[in-house]
């Protein structure tokens, strides 16, 4: 019989371990929602690192660590993509291993007070290379960073101010080597506390720095949330119960309606019945209506999906054509190589086209609002550059039907909370099924969340803000710096691996001693 301390010899033992390991943090995402976990969650998957003999084992473990991540953060997706799931964590798993090679590098054995200190700043700064890589679109892009896990934290969410969900992930990663080697390796016991307590020392000063959003108005904006239509001309039955949700909001005094991803199923210009009633309802409640259609386009060739600004007379001619496509489900990457996707999960039978540039709108009131499509609202830039072109509120228009008993509602209404934090622009968040959720210009959440068995409207008070956060002003700096370590690190190795092959005098080692405790003489 196998003891327990034989495990991590054993390749299927440690790759079980690994995977399960890395699959940790999870918890920390919605539905649970263990914010705090994400400080610890880590903490298994480095010491599993650490320990392996060689660094190509280490790299392996990272790699399968990451794969694990990938599976568990993306598990509501398996209906859907089946086993191309998988196949999509393997590859993108892979960007763990240098992050494993580089744990064993700096924590292996007894690592010095000094490699140690790197190590708190080269292990997270590596982690946010594998979270920028992965950002991009066409890889699925930012989906449970592992900074979002804090989005419910008011602290955390103030460093978002500062520099955004990145230097989170760098704080959160650096927290957990910390512990890793706190509860690990007795030697560092002092420079991990040291460690913790500049950390935390960092933080508050970021945090009593940072400057607070100016409050200098409110706007009334609805939410209407038609929840789930099937059957036959479903799109149709959906238009119907938008527009009598829209009905029971009149009289509230509203700035602007918004409607969720896909509310109207067809082309505008080839239904101007469609348009027509849009336009009366807007009459009806004295404010414009946001809406989003998913349709083939008649003045263009191709399926777009659009948020469509509609006023008391009519579409009003301001539209944003949704960029950033959800990779299989909007569109299929190299789909010569690829399509075979469509006949084992519900890829996408037809690429949608994608817009050329983001749009601020202008609403009336002299209101100015940033829309974005989807899981636009998990791109930290996309936000960051609407409240640089002066919106004031962001809006996203989303759309979770095909995941409705996941944890994907909650998770995706969350990352609202750290768009707002970070641009210090309040965020509504408008589903066709729920979660919809409207958070302030701190991150703070604004009433209550529509969960996905509410089919209703709602009406939020939110309060404006102006004033430039620094994370709008300076941008993703966490990752500038992160790569400026990054590059000190291969420079350092690089200038030592030169001077190996010169022939530098290798560095004196201490005398042996005999077993009488006493140095060995050499030469006598």
């Amino acid at each position: 019989m196998r003891m327990p301390s034989d495990w991590l010899t054993s390749r299927w033992w440690r790759g079980a371990a690994a995977v399960l390991a890395g699959a940790l943090p999870v918890f920390a995402f919605p539905a649970p929602s263990w914010w705090w976990f994400a400080y610890i969650a880590l903490v298994p998957w480095i010491l599993l690192v650490r320990s392996a003999p060689t660094g190509k084992q280490a790299a392996y473990d990272g790699w399968l660590g990451g794969f694990g991540f990938m599976v568990a953060v993306h598990h509501w997706l398996l209906p859907s993509l089946n086993v191309f799931l998988f196949v999509i964590a393997a590859l993108l798993g892979a960007l763990w291993a240098p992050w494993g090679w580089l744990v064993r590098h700096f924590l292996a054995d007894v690592p010095s007070p000094r490699r140690f200190g790197a190590a708190l700043l080269v292990l997270p700064s590596g982690w946010l290379m594998v979270e920028l890589v992965r950002s991009w679109q066409g890889l699925g892009g930012p989906w449970a960073l592992l900074g979002s896990s804090q989005w419910q934290v008011q602290p955390a969410l103030r460093l978002t101010s500062v520099g955004g969900v990145w230097l989170l992930s760098f704080l959160v990663v650096g927290v957990n080597v910390a512990l890793a080697m706190l509860v690990s390796v007795r030697a560092v016991r002092v420079p991990a506390v040291a460690g913790l307590v500049a950390t935390a020392a960092a933080t508050s000063a970021a945090w009593v720095w940072a400057p607070r959003p100016d409050v200098d108005g409110r706007v009334r904006i609805a939410v209407v949330q038609p929840g789930i239509v099937d059957g036959t001309d479903s799109g149709m039955k959906r238009f119907d119960r938008e527009e009598q949700l829209t009905r029971g909001l009149a009289g509230q005094n509203l700035d602007l309606v918004v409607w969720g991803e896909s509310s109207i199923g067809y082309d505008l210009a080839q239904r101007p019945d469609l348009a027509d009633r849009v336009a009366a309802l807007s009459r009806l409640v004295k404010a414009d209506i946001l809406v989003n259609v998913d349709a083939r386009r008649s003045d263009r060739p191709g399926i777009y999906k659009s948020s469509v600004l509609i006023g008391p007379h009519g579409p009003t001619g301001e539209r944003y054509d949704k960029m950033r496509l959800v990779p299989f489900g909007e569109y299929i990457p190299a789909r010569s190589v690829l399509g075979w996707a469509t006949s084992v999960g519900k890829a996408a039978g037809e690429d949608r086209r994608r817009g050329t540039e983001q749009v601020v709108m202008n609403v009336g009131h002299g209101l100015r609002v940033g829309p974005m499509v989807c899981f636009e609202s998990a791109f930290p830039d996309m936000s960051r550059h609407l409240a640089e072109d002066g919106a004031e509120v962001l809006l996203a228009q989303s759309s979770t039907s095909t995941f409705q008993h996941s944890w994907a509602p909650e998770q995706h209404a969350s990352l609202a909370a750290l768009r707002a934090a970070e641009t210090g622009r309040p965020m509504v968040h408008a589903t066709l099924t729920g979660v919809s959720a409207v958070y302030g210009p701190t991150g703070e959440r604004i009433g209550s969340w529509l969960g996905t068995d509410r089919s209703t409207s709602a009406v939020y008070d939110i309060p404006l803000a102006h004033g430039v956060t620094p994370y709008v002003r300076y941008g993703d700096w966490p990752l500038d710096a992160a790569l400026l370590i990054l590059a000190g690190l291969c420079a350092a190795e690089g200038f030592r691996a030169v001077r190996v092959r010169r022939g530098a005098p290798a560095p004196q080692l201490p005398p042996a001693r005999t077993v009488r405790e006493s140095p060995v003489r050499h030469g006598r």
